[in-house]
């Protein structure tokens, strides 16, 4: 892989995952991607976990490793640092380089097609107070994504992305896609739960009713098969 000069970096962010993924070590550490962003920052790591989420993330115990360093940049998003931070264990927290590689060949191609697209605007999106925002948001999805769900990172990991694209890029159309996903899921969630408020109190003594029934059937069928 090139020597680059990461901190005056002019490559495609395409290009850079790309460069990392031909890194001869089988194991591709944290610590690695943290020095190849260079001064993308939060943008491009969010960006690179939640596109890494959705691309790998049926791995079991893969959402853990790639979700808990995005709970971190959310909070550090909230209180404003200026640089990325992350412990030295999580530096040295890894994956699978080939396993790497294969999702890598899942999103690159839209990723491409999206950067092409890209172009800075509406500031007031990427503004200060805007990332706050977004670190709030992050948190939340962050903890959506560790949490064992089958199948429920995609959306929480694309929201991600879509926001960390758009602080990379300065892309402030992004960040609006991303708040409207997020407004979405939010709203599902509050429709789920009325619904359940409203279902539950009809439910539950039904419940109640089967489980009681249950040993009684039970006891019927073991008698009828028995004798």
């Amino acid at each position: 892989m090139p020597d680059y000069d990461y901190q005056s970096d002019s490559r495609p962010f395409s290009q850079v995952l790309e460069d990392i993924g031909a890194g001869s070590e089988p194991k591709l550490y944290l610590g690695e991607l943290v020095n190849a962003f260079g001064e993308r920052g939060f943008g491009a790591l969010m960006l690179f976990f939640g596109l890494m989420n959705i691309a790998i993330g049926i791995i079991p115990g893969t959402t853990t490793i790639l979700g808990a360093p995005l709970l971190l940049m959310g909070l550090q998003l909230i209180i404003r640092r200026d640089e990325v931070w992350l412990p030295g264990w999580a530096l040295k927290r890894s994956i699978d380089r080939e396993a790497y590689r294969n999702g890598l060949e899942t999103v690159l191609p839209r990723l491409k097609k999206v950067e092409r697209l890209s172009k800075p605007r509406l500031t007031v999106m990427t503004s200060e107070l805007s990332e706050v925002l977004i670190g709030i948001a992050t948190f939340i999805l962050a903890f959506i994504l560790i949490l064992p769900i089958w199948g429920g990172n995609l959306i929480p990991a694309l929201i991600i992305s879509m926001f960390g694209f758009g602080l990379m890029q300065r892309d402030g159309l992004a960040v609006v896609l991303a708040w409207a996903a997020f407004g979405l899921i939010c709203v599902a969630g509050l429709v789920i739960w009325l619904a359940w408020q409203w279902v539950s109190p009809y439910l539950l003594p039904v419940w109640e009713w089967a489980n009681g029934l249950a040993p009684q059937a039970w006891a019927w069928i073991t008698g009828l098969f028995g004798g």
